[in-house]
């Protein structure tokens, strides 16, 4: 389970926040048009394939930069996504941001909470985290099983 014990101050946090806020906006109008399929998009000139390659090792560079400096918190990453789109819409330009925003205010939060439910011990952050990603995984998955139904 993870945790921010030996998280301290450092250049290396901010400046891998910048890119990764810098490469997912760069691709957002892209995810956009790949959400309306991949064959219009093609015809709208987005190469796929490409995308899909970027979005693939943005993503495996930007997890293994999280689990290096944090450890496994699970959840965070699979939920906080789904929670803002359900709150702000599909459009990518906005729920990137906004959930770089808000996974870190969560993880604030189960921070605090994980340092003060049995205070002077601490919870592991992955459990707090649980706590609220595990009902809201199978809300979704629930709900869209029902979407799917006939």
């Amino acid at each position: 389970m993870g945790d921010f014990n030996d998280a301290g101050p450092g250049l290396f946090r901010p400046l891998l926040l910048i890119a990764s806020l810098t490469g997912t906006m760069v691709i957002a109008r892209n995810l956009n048009l790949i959400t309306l399929g991949e064959d219009r998009a093609e015809a709208l000139g987005v190469h796929t394939r490409a995308v899909r390659i970027g979005i693939y090792l943005l993503a495996s560079i930007l997890t293994a930069a999280a689990v290096t400096l944090a450890g496994t918190i699970g959840f965070v990453g699979l939920v906080v996504p789904h929670m803002v789109r359900m709150v702000i819409g599909p459009n990518h330009s906005s729920v990137l941001p906004a959930s770089v925003l808000f996974g870190g205010i969560l993880l604030v939060l189960a921070e605090t909470l994980a340092r003060t439910l049995i205070a002077p011990r601490m919870l592991p952050v992955g459990v707090i985290t649980a706590f609220v990603g595990v009902p809201l995984f199978l809300y979704l998955l629930r709900s869209g099983l029902k979407r799917q139904d006939p």
